[in-house]
């Protein structure tokens, strides 16, 4: 199809968001164009298959090969993603989060008790008992690791698949869809994606993905309302939880 077929036909194959290969958006459809998915430049493999789910290592293309500060990788290799991101609050190490286990996690990233106490009963009155090993659900309100991929809900950037791995196509879709391709997302930029991604009678999801990305903004609270991408992917898969800590408890002392 040459230059002037494809503008007939809606397509502008030459226009940045599409490539010879992939045509990405159509003017007669004007949300693709409002919301281009993000393409690697021709030729360049720094990352490659951006759409296949990474199951150990929160890769993206800047940091193609995960968090490898310190021994993070080597020590998470064999939790997927999703598991690595809840496990700063596995404080024991015992592949189970109890109550208690929450609260002394958010307290130590400096969240008030306050908030820590509401959100012991949000986060484990809804994400119990889809990962308990039985049928009855657990009283004590436990959330099992090894199951956690079964908390995963609607309307979210779709960044961890249902199995909890990482797909770097969509991370990267966040930045490309929503904040203009910059290194940055700032709140009305998560509002338009909170908008954008909500699914048809979805209001559990809708609620969970507002309250992660709230949750998000005053953990980083950045002075400039600036939400850097490292960071965000950072969040992903925990590594930034243990840096936060570590460096609230090294200030305190």
């Amino acid at each position: 199809m040459d230059y002037k077929a494809a503008l007939v036909n809606g397509i502008d194959s030459n226009s940045k968001g599409n490539s010879d290969a992939v045509t990405s958006y159509i003017h007669t459809a004007p949300v693709t164009l409002q919301r281009k998915p993000f393409l690697q430049p021709e030729g360049d493999v720094r990352l490659s298959h951006t759409g296949t789910p990474r199951a150990n290592i929160a890769a993206t293309y800047d940091q193609p090969e995960g968090s490898q500060a310190g021994n993070w990788a080597k020590e998470h290799q064999n939790q997927t993603v999703l598991q690595q991101h809840c496990d700063y609050f596995d404080q024991d190490k015992d592949g189970i989060i109890w109550p208690l286990d929450t609260f002394r996690g958010l307290y130590a990233l400096g969240f008030n008790s306050l908030f820590c106490i509401l959100s012991v009963f949000v986060v484990h009155f809804a994400f119990s008992y889809p990962t308990v090993p039985g049928h009855l659900p657990d009283p004590l309100f436990r959330i099992y690791l090894k199951n956690i991929h079964k908390d995963k809900h609607g309307s979210d950037s779709g960044t961890y698949d249902n199995e909890g791995r990482f797909v770097p196509q969509k991370f990267e879709d966040i930045f490309s869809k929503y904040a203009d391709d910059k290194d940055y997302i700032t709140a009305r930029d998560v509002l338009n994606m909170l908008k954008g991604q909500r699914l048809l009678a979805d209001p559990f999801g809708w609620m969970g993905t507002m309250t992660e990305w709230l949750t998000t903004y005053i953990l980083l609270w950045p002075e400039d309302g600036r939400m850097m991408k490292e960071d965000i992917r950072k969040l992903y898969d925990g590594s930034l939880f243990e840096e936060i800590a570590k460096e609230r408890k090294h200030s305190s002392k």
